[in-house]
C-alpha cells in the first residue's frame, strides 16, 4: 500500500479517535457542547447516548488501525470494510443529523478508500 494511502487511512482513524473522545469524554464540557451545538440540559440528558456513539466511533478507529497493521490479505480486507463503514455512517449522519458530517467523515474515507484500492 502506498504511503499516501496509509496516511489517509491513519487520518480517518485519528478523526474517529477524536470523535470518540468528544462524544464519550467531552460531551458535557463547554468544548463538546460548542462542537455539537448543544446546551447543558441536552448534554446532561443525552450523555449516555453520546458515550455509546463514541464507543462505535472507537470501534471504527480500531478496525482501521487493525487494517493498517495487519498483513495482507486481511489488512486490505479490513481497510476496505471499515472505510466502507465510515462512508455509510458519514452519509447517514449527513442525512439525519448535519450535512457537515459528510465532509468530516465520509469525504476523507472516500479519498482513503480510493487510494487503498488504487494502490492494491
Amino acid at each position: 500500500m502506498s504511503t499516501v494511502a496509509q496516511l489517509l487511512v491513519g487520518l480517518v482513524a485519528a478523526i474517529h479517535v477524536y470523535i470518540l473522545v468528544l462524544e464519550a469524554f467531552l460531551w458535557r464540557t463547554p468544548r463538546g457542547m460548542k462542537i455539537f451545538g448543544t446546551d447543558r440540559e441536552f448534554a446532561e440528558r443525552s450523555a449516555p447516548l453520546a458515550a455509546n456513539q463514541g464507543l462505535y466511533n472507537g470501534f471504527l478507529a480500531a478496525g482501521l488501525l487493525w487494517g493498517l497493521f495487519t498483513s495482507e490479505p486481511v489488512g486490505f480486507q479490513a481497510r476496505i470494510f471499515f472505510l466502507g463503514c465510515v462512508i455509510v455512517a458519514g452519509v447517514v449522519g449527513a442525512i439525519t443529523v448535519n450535512r457537515r458530517i459528510l465532509f468530516v467523515q465520509a469525504v476523507p474515507a472516500v479519498a482513503a478508500l480510493s487510494l487503498v484500492v488504487l494502490a492494491h
